[in-house]
């Protein structure tokens, strides 16, 4: 769960991986030639992307551009000040912080990232970003738990065995043949669902059903010996493979011969499997530096294609985001390509902090592209920052998180070949009918993934849960209605057919970033989200700014919070008469009297909810017709771990007279965490 403090500066500042199984279709990239040893040129658009970005922000809250010597200086910093700061945030004398990353803003602001332990165990979902001004005083702190690490028991009453059988069980029914585990139980403190609790963390390999590496890792209650969570570490995607034409690629001559060793990028390296599924496999050497054919005959060409995507994607995070390499720290991760038979697949694997690319259908159609480069290196950027899990809501956001950064560096790159689209695998012919493989507009339109939040969503597979999020992303940068850009036609939805005006894809970059690397934690789900976001937002233009009002109806626009304004031309009914919520108790009632209305509600009648609340997982919350006709808005999860309920939901109440009373109905149906109603809102587009 994803609480936050504070998160506001001084008021003297303003304020007011799968990526899913695909085959290319298309050719691959053309040889690509380089003149030399040092080429690694920035792109041309650089300087006016990085313009772009930062017009009309608050300049003391855009990130500084730190070269690895000044994050290592603030890295050891926060490792020789951590025991003042835990002292100071109140923790217990069992919890000591684990230093993990840090960034910094122009005006001196420092964002500090920590993990924890308990009595020398590993905490999981302990996070938390602290933030802290230029003169040393604590301004803000984004946890991903709320409740108290203390009165943990450390002695565990299930035996490792127990929790490697039941992890190896797990992994079998993803497809892997291990008979144990690769990495033994390890007693952790599970905290990312609530109350901390003894556990054991098992991980699992071998390979998945499609042959993509296995890395499960499974949480046991150390007490009962209940599964408590699941999640996979390999985080694992697939994308399309296009002629890029001829392209400069970074190499390194030693002695007569070249090599993919991009040395002026950190030494991205780019080596050839040969269709094993191991190693570190060959890196490419050649004595012409030239590379590939524009063939898939040719194993350069899926070579060259990796090298030059992994070079687009370093060059977008350094010159728009200000940040050198993935982790920040200038060092490079590699790539490796040919991985396996016909392997339809391509994945990020933060253990060996490397990409991996299949080959395809027929080892014809190998999966490296601009846009896939980009997405598996931001899993990458994703698990430095926020290490978003990979399962539930977050592991949706996690893989939106790929799609969007993956888009950016595809508009980044510039290239006449490809140009920037919302569109993810466009150019091949997955579904054999021309069509991509995923859309930003209206994510609904590959059949699995979901337009809008709802209470299951972190039910589904991480590639379809993370549509809403792509969605927002889109209504963000665009805004909704069809429109033309780049030569491809959207038309892009909203859950409350209310308009988005859009505040370009630039701005949009900046503040989905700035919140996944300052307020986003492992735990953070689609409401805990839209918090960040709004409030990078701030930071960065102001509350009464039009950037944070845009964010606020990008994501009603997805059925998460409430619009800035309740603009669009709707008739709203609200009550904000505040109606205790009894802790395990019985039902209670907010009633709203519709008038004025003539014939029956809509078929995209607009429930905006308030609910304060210690644990959102306890409730379950139901619209309640005039005629008593229930429709249930959201289901209780033992897994929903987040603080309050502020969502806007869209009901087809097209069979219900619209005059009446309605009623908003909720339920506590869990013990220990309470709340209230705060208020509601009917909203007739």
């Amino acid at each position: 769960m994803r609480s936050s403090d504070t998160s506001h500066r001084s008021a003297s500042r303003k304020r007011a991986t799968a990526y899913g199984a695909l085959a290319a279709a298309t050719a691959l990239l053309a040889g690509a030639v380089q003149a030399g040893a040092t080429a690694s040129a920035d792109v041309q658009p650089a300087a006016a992307a990085a313009k772009a970005v930062a017009k009309g922000a608050d300049p003391g809250a855009l990130p500084v551009k730190l070269s690895p010597a000044k994050r290592a200086e603030l890295l050891r910093e926060a490792n020789s000040t951590k025991a003042d700061t835990a002292k100071d945030l109140g923790l217990g004398a069992k919890e000591k912080l684990v230093v993990r990353d840090v960034l910094q803003d122009r005006d001196g602001t420092t964002h500090t990232r920590y993990e924890r332990t308990y009595d020398g165990l590993p905490v999981l979902g302990g996070d938390m970003v602290v933030d802290t001004a230029k003169s040393g005083k604590t301004e803000g702190v984004t946890r991903a738990a709320k409740s108290a690490l203390k009165g943990v028991a450390t002695t565990a009453a299930v035996k490792p065995a127990t929790a490697e059988r039941q992890a190896v069980k797990a992994a079998a029914a993803d497809g892997s043949k291990k008979t144990g585990a690769d990495r033994a139980p390890r007693k952790v403190v599970w905290m990312a669902q609530g109350k901390p609790t003894l556990a054991y963390e098992t991980v699992v390999g071998g390979l998945q059903e499609d042959g993509t590496p296995n890395q499960l890792h499974v949480v046991t209650d150390a007490a009962t010996g209940k599964k408590l969570y699941e999640w996979q570490g390999i985080e694992n995607g697939t994308g399309n493979t296009q002629y890029s034409g001829t392209v400069t690629l970074g190499t390194a001559l030693s002695g007569s011969s070249y090599t993919l060793n991009d040395t002026g990028r950190g030494g991205h390296k780019t080596y050839n499997l040969n269709h094993g599924s191991s190693g570190t496999g060959t890196l490419y050497s050649g004595a012409d530096d030239v590379w590939g054919n524009g063939s898939a005959s040719n194993t350069e060409t899926a070579a060259a294609d990796a090298h030059y995507g992994a070079a687009e994607t370093w060059d977008y995070y350094k010159n728009v985001q200000g940040r050198t390499g993935i982790n920040g720290d200038g060092v490079a991760a590699y790539s490796r390509v040919h991985y396996g038979n016909a392997y339809v697949n391509a994945f990020w694997d933060d253990s060996c902090f490397c990409m991996t690319y299949g080959d395809g259908e027929g080892n014809l159609k190998p999966l490296t592209a601009i846009d896939v480069a980009g997405h598996e290196m931001t899993h990458g950027v994703t698990a430095a920052t926020a290490g978003l899990n990979y399962s539930g809501e977050s592991g949706g956001l996690n893989e939106a998180t790929s799609d969007i950064f993956g888009t950016a560096v595809e508009f980044y790159a510039n290239n006449a070949s490809d140009v920037g689209d919302y569109l993810i695998g466009e150019k091949i012919d997955i579904n054999g009918d021309g069509t991509p493989l995923r859309y930003m507009d209206k994510p609904s339109k590959d059949g699995a993934s979901k337009d809008s939040w709802y209470s299951g969503l972190g039910n589904l597979d991480v590639h379809y849960s993370s549509g809403p999020a792509n969605h927002f992303f889109y209504l963000l940068s665009e805004g909704s209605g069809a429109k033309v850009i780049n030569g491809v036609s959207y038309n892009s939805p909203t859950a409350d057919g209310l308009p988005v005006t859009g505040i370009g894809r630039a701005k949009a970059e900046l503040i989905w970033f700035k919140a996944l690397t300052t307020k986003f934690t492992s735990t953070t789900n689609y409401a805990a989200a839209r918090t960040g976001t709004l409030a990078a937002a701030g930071e960065l233009y102001g509350t009464t700014s039009t950037e944070y009002k845009a964010v606020q109806d990008a994501w009603a626009g997805i059925a998460v919070g409430s619009r800035s304004g309740g603009g669009g031309g709707g008739t709203s009914f609200e009550n904000t008469t505040d109606v205790a919520i009894p802790d395990a108790g019985a039902a209670v009632t907010s009633s709203i009297a519709v008038t004025g209305r003539t014939g029956n509600a809509p078929s995209n009648l607009s429930v905006a909810v308030d609910i304060v609340h210690t644990w959102r997982g306890d409730l379950v919350v139901d619209l309640v017709a005039p005629d008593g006709s229930t429709y249930r808005l959201k289901n209780s999860s033992g897994s929903d771990s987040a603080d309050n309920v502020n969502a806007t939901y869209t009901v087809n109440a097209s069979s219900e007279v619209a005059n009446g009373t309605w009623k908003l109905k909720v339920q506590d149906v869990a013990a220990q965490d309470t709340g209230y109603i705060n208020s509601w809102k009917l909203t007739f587009p």
